[in-house]
């Protein structure tokens, strides 16, 4: 569900990113209560009329329970992207953006352990919320970040990061590496691949001895980091992961092979309403349903989110692409409905599980 939020502030992180806060209403706090990791959905309609939405991740630390939850999150400007260029350009103080409750699982709820996130770019964001609620409420617990960026100028949460470092040096461990600058301490420049990270990691920490690892970023650096981090023996329950960015060239393209039935039929349950439409040609699972019921979740249409994460109930679908979903989500019978066409000619899902 979407309500309107007023915006309480607009801070600009770098030349292409800014932070952006949330006021949250006391009859929404408890609706807005986050777990380090999650992520919101924005809504908006262009000068068009139509209807644009966006998953961003939230940055700030998560209140306990009785504290008022404080709602931040960083959006960083992508190359023809129509809301981050409304939220670099336009978006103002004062301003009313529709925003989903929180979602997403992509998570680190506080427990006590040793922690360590490999982050590209924008993917600071979600781990930034992790690493300050994990540090700030469990005095027995670690956290290494190790994180990639171009340059210095483009590194956002710089302040926040180095506040970190301050308040707790003994259990927050920072390595920066800038792909296309020189740092004057530090690691040499370059890209975080699979070659690199399987020989700067056990040099940094014990990695058999990590509770949790948590990859965020590009398609390219996850992956190389889960692959680095399976060549070193840590085990696959151990890793997570949210990728950001995937239309950069190096995701593979889905291969097809399963046919579509030339007449299928979708029932879906949302919000414990149930409903019956044919799919048409070409269209996804998530399309039919949004031609019967307008709210049905969803965000990047991308495989990216997980917004649209539903239970197949009957029958088989083929995913284009999944990025959002763990092993043991699919295993259980989870899809993304916006990557999900039918195999065969009845298929059900429910959205309510």
């Amino acid at each position: 569900m979407f309500h309107p939020l007023r915006v309480s502030e607009v801070e600009q992180l770098t030349d292409d990113s800014v932070a952006v806060t949330f006021a949250v209403p006391p009859e929404l706090r408890e609706a807005f209560r986050h777990t380090p990791g999650q992520h919101l959905a924005l809504r908006r309609r262009s000068a068009s009329g139509e209807e644009v939405r966006r998953t961003y991740s939230i940055c700030s630390p998560a209140a306990p329970k009785g504290e008022d939850p404080l709602l931040r999150v960083g959006i960083r400007l992508v190359d023809g992207g129509e809301f981050s260029t409304y939220a670099l350009k336009e978006l103002a103080v004062g301003d009313t953006v529709e925003v989903m409750e929180p979602m997403g699982r992509f998570l680190l709820p506080p427990r006590p352990g040793r922690f360590a996130a490999v982050v590209g770019g924008s993917g600071i964001t979600p781990v930034l919320s992790m690493a300050s609620t994990l540090l700030a409420r469990e005095p027995g617990a670690r956290f290494c970040l190790i994180r990639s960026d171009r340059s210095a100028a483009s590194t956002m949460f710089i302040e926040e990061v180095a506040d970190l470092k301050d308040r707790f040096p003994d259990r927050f461990q920072l390595v920066t590496v800038l792909s296309r600058e020189d740092q004057q301490s530090g690691l040499p420049s370059g890209r975080l691949d699979q070659e690199r990270l399987t020989g700067l990691l056990p040099a940094l920490l014990p990695v058999g001895e990590v509770d949790g690892w948590y990859l965020c970023g590009p398609f390219g650096l996850v992956i190389g980091a889960e692959r680095a981090l399976r060549g070193l023996g840590v085990e696959r329950a151990r890793i997570h992961q949210e990728i950001f960015h995937v239309d950069d060239g190096s995701a593979p393209t889905a291969v097809r092979t399963a046919a579509v039935p030339a007449h299928a039929t979708l029932t879906a349950t949302l919000d414990g309403r149930s409903g019956t439409w044919p799919v048409r040609e070409g269209e996804s699972l998530l399309e039919t349903v949004l031609r019967g019921r307008s709210d049905a979740p969803y965000a990047c249409k991308g495989g990216v989110c997980g917004t649209c994460r539903a239970f197949l109930v009957t029958g088989d679908v083929r995913m284009d692409r999944n990025y959002a979903l763990e092993s043991e989500e699919t295993d259980a019978g989870y899809v993304l409905a916006c990557q999900s066409h039918p195999v065969t000619p009845e298929v059900e899902l429910d959205f309510d599980r």
